[in-house]
């Protein structure tokens, strides 16, 4: 990148948190619910960042799509209730927005997680007013890969598309901020299955975790 960022916008789950835990609690009171034992974590882990379907999915493969469909609002009510009880920062996460701050850098979030759900798990981090923009999945008729919640992003900081980066776990990001014109940096720390490869995602740079991307030459000093 010729110049510094003025902005580093972020996906959530799997790039900023570790939700996975407070997700699967959900989930397994959906479980709980229908009668079934709960699914462990691990089963769970590696779709979050696919969203609530996917983990549905991946918890009731018996069912069929429609009947899944039916559990997802109950899942969501269930995860409201407790957003950020189980739910950590990614190591290094802090120290890289501490220093964003420190530095006179802006940072948003972008997520395809609900508006509404994304603010709580911001509130309960502490990051309300240090989070300069947040749009969710459901913010604009349009989510990622689609490139219109980025550039809404960029448009609510009064800045250019190519004077932010985004950093993301899931293809959709990389996809999204290539279709906006922003430089990507795919979060290799975060949620991925076993069949999926960062290095097909053409990102401009990736790092194994938040700490590589603090020290390498994308943010100034």
């Amino acid at each position: 990148m010729p110049t510094p960022p003025r902005a580093v916008l972020f996906d959530l789950d799997g790039t900023l948190v570790d939700s996975a835990p407070d997700l699967c609690n959900a989930v397994n009171r959906v479980l709980a619910d229908l009668g079934r034992p709960p699914v462990p974590l691990s089963r769970l882990r590696q779709v979050v960042s696919k969203g609530g379907r996917a983990m549905l999915a991946v918890a009731l493969p018996d069912l069929d799509a429609d009947a899944r469909e039916a559990r997802l609002a109950p899942f969501l009510a269930y995860y409201a209730q407790a957003l950020a009880n189980d739910s950590v920062a990614f190591e290094g996460v802090d120290e890289l927005l501490a220093a964003l701050d420190a530095r006179g850098i802006a940072w948003g979030i972008v997520t395809n997680k609900p508006e509404g759900l994304a603010r709580g798990v911001v509130e309960g981090f502490g990051w309300g007013t240090r989070c300069k923009v947040l749009v969710g999945g459901d913010t604009l008729p349009k989510r990622k890969p689609d490139p219109e919640p980025l550039l809404f992003a960029c448009r609510q900081l009064g800045i250019a598309p190519g004077d932010a980066i985004y950093v993301g776990d899931d293809q959709r990001d990389i996809e999204a901020a290539r279709a906006a014109g922003m430089p990507s940096v795919a979060a290799l720390w975060g949620y991925r299955e076993p069949h999926e490869d960062p290095s097909q995602w053409g990102a401009d740079h990736a790092f194994d975790g938040a700490a590589g991307l603090l020290a390498s030459d994308l943010l100034p000093p």
